[in-house]
């Protein structure tokens, strides 16, 4: 099989007319010089993957014809990272790393001490830039579920849109936090499905943001004795969600 991945998304994948965009076309034939008849696997970042042969092999427009195709389940947790956007390209990492860990979804997030601020049309490209980077890394890992990278907002605006999880859970520095075995524990052998994780900026939430997230439910959890850089800090939480629950 190719080790060639390109993304068509949902809403134009037609097993019969397998076809790649103008961008993922011109990355095929201008960058990797490939060709009619060459091999290629492709996916929909909703468990569908293909392998297919290139039919015809255009700048703006790769037709391929499907060979076989087949369906990968999703993960047995669904994790959303609502993550403090933090400085420099950061972020982008944690998107990667996310994807890469099973993450479900990012949910960029605009904190009090997050230096990053942007207004509604900045907000919109940051989303898609953003969810490129997890295209990427799917394509990358093998990952056949793409994450949804949502616009970043306030902590506030996030809450206020009633997204339902399982489980909600704050990565905390104050005493009252508890190891997630602990909380996981509670659930005994019906582990939750869907799970949340908030992981703050450098310098962590305020405690307004804290108290406005436990009273959304949302459970405060220690990372150890070590105090981590953000980006460390989101890699970690989804790691150990991931052995917990994946």
């Amino acid at each position: 099989m190719s080790s060639h991945r390109f993304y068509i998304p949902p809403h134009v994948w037609k097993s019969g007319r397998l076809a790649l965009d103008s961008g993922e076309s011109h990355h095929a034939v201008e960058v990797l010089r490939l060709k009619a008849g060459d091999r290629v696997t492709v996916f929909n970042g909703e468990g569908a993957e293909a392998t297919a042969e290139i039919a015809k092999a255009g700048r703006d427009q790769v037709e391929l014809r499907q060979i076989q195709a087949g369906k990968t389940a999703p993960l047995s947790c669904a994790i959303t990272l609502a993550q403090a956007v933090p400085k420099g390209k950061n972020m982008e990492l944690i998107i990667e790393k996310a994807t890469e860990l099973g993450a479900a979804a990012i949910a960029p997030l605009l904190s009090e001490r997050t230096v990053v601020q942007c207004d509604r049309d900045e907000a919109l490209k940051k989303k898609h830039k953003w969810q490129r980077v997890a295209v990427e890394a799917c394509k990358q890992c093998g990952q056949n579920w793409l994450p949804v990278v949502h616009i970043p907002q306030t902590p506030k605006d996030f809450f206020n849109a009633s997204h339902r999880f399982d489980l909600m859970l704050i990565a905390s520095l104050q005493d009252d936090a508890k190891r997630l075995k602990a909380v996981l524990a509670e659930f005994g052998a019906q582990l939750p499905k869907s799970v949340l994780i908030l992981v703050g900026p450098e310098g962590d939430f305020t405690p307004a943001e804290i108290s406005l997230a436990k009273s959304n439910g949302c459970r405060p959890i220690t990372l150890g004795p070590i105090i981590l850089r953000t980006e460390t800090a989101a890699i970690y939480c989804l790691s150990v969600l991931s052995h917990e629950l994946l």
